[in-house]
């Protein structure tokens, strides 16, 4: 065999393997049907989903991105566009208001707890992991109802949504597919009985609707948050510093107890607690500082309690 045919039949293997795997990435990291969900009978409750909706600090990405004029429509309400950088690209959070064309108007309850627990749009399309769903599986089937009649309350408004400004947007789309099937094992939050019940409630809100771990959770190679370190501490997810560890906050002095915490959640800086407006937390403290006093010692309770 001539160097010139073994060249063409190591290329022409080459190819086949490249062409083979292009086939199966494209496979693993397909679009997904939206399967039917049996939904147990349960009454929503709006009020509980505001509470998630605080919680959750939906209003701290979903804000409106600002106009020249320095002002913003809807203001008050989680209608999106404002930017979300992020090392990977830009992202611009969708409108959360019952805008039927533009918003959550035209959505089934279905697809929104899909979209919520599983990372996938009406169209079966994978959501990015900015939207951080891998954390709202952890929060009970209820409590999303519930988000989701409270969501259906507040006043609709026009705010078309935007593309994420990411280089090679559909591979990268499809590669989410595949990220997905790398994800740890899902486990609902489980109460520990040899605690009290604010401090499950705590814990609940904390890794569950509130969803603390996404940015204060280190990550592996893969991007996955590291289970070894909860709340540990790590990079910013701007890519621009470092966000705090929630862990040991008695033993660095952050705080006095679960009390002074709670403060801080409610009041932030107005009352001289520093570093609450930093890194993106300006908007989130507003938002908790939005919940009745029981949610927010629950919080602390919990967050103080870690080593």
């Amino acid at each position: 065999m001539t160097n010139r045919r073994r060249s063409a039949r190591r290329w022409a293997i080459l190819l086949t393997l490249a062409a083979a795997a292009t086939a199966l990435f494209y496979w693993l990291s397909r679009p997904l049907p939206l399967a039917p969900r049996a939904l147990a009978a349960h009454v929503p409750d709006p009020v509980n989903g505001e509470t998630i909706y605080r919680v959750g600090s939906c209003h701290g990405c979903h804000y409106a991105a600002a106009r020249a004029d320095g002002g913003a429509e809807g203001d008050d309400l989680p209608v999106g566009s404002a930017p979300f950088a992020t090392p990977v690209g830009t992202f611009y959070p969708g409108n959360l208001t019952p805008d039927r064309e533009t918003g959550l108007g035209g959505w089934t309850q279905n697809q929104f707890l899909a979209a919520m627990t599983d990372g996938l749009a009406p169209d079966g399309r994978h959501y990015f992991p900015a939207f951080p769903y891998t954390s709202f599986r952890a929060v009970r089937p209820n409590d999303l109802l519930d988000l989701w009649a409270y969501l259906q309350t507040l006043e609709p408004v026009v705010s078309p949504p935007r593309d994420p400004e990411i280089p090679l947007l559909p591979v990268a789309r499809r590669g989410v597919g595949l990220w997905k099937r790398l994800l740890p094992p899902f486990h609902r939050i489980v109460p520990d009985p040899g605690r009290s019940p604010a401090w499950n409630r705590g814990a609940y809100l904390v890794l569950g609707p509130g969803h603390c771990g996404e940015c204060h959770t280190p990550r592996d190679v893969l991007m996955r948050m590291r289970a070894d370190r909860p709340l540990a501490g790590g990079p910013h997810p701007a890519g621009e510093g470092t966000v705090p560890s929630l862990r040991g906050l008695a033993a660095r002095g952050r705080y006095q107890d679960a009390a002074d915490l709670a403060l801080a959640l409610q009041y932030g800086e107005e009352l001289g607690y520093d570093k609450l407006s930093s890194g993106g937390m300006a908007r989130i403290q507003v938002e908790l500082g939005r919940l009745p006093e029981p949610e927010l010692q629950a919080i602390a309770e919990y967050l103080m309690s870690l080593e």
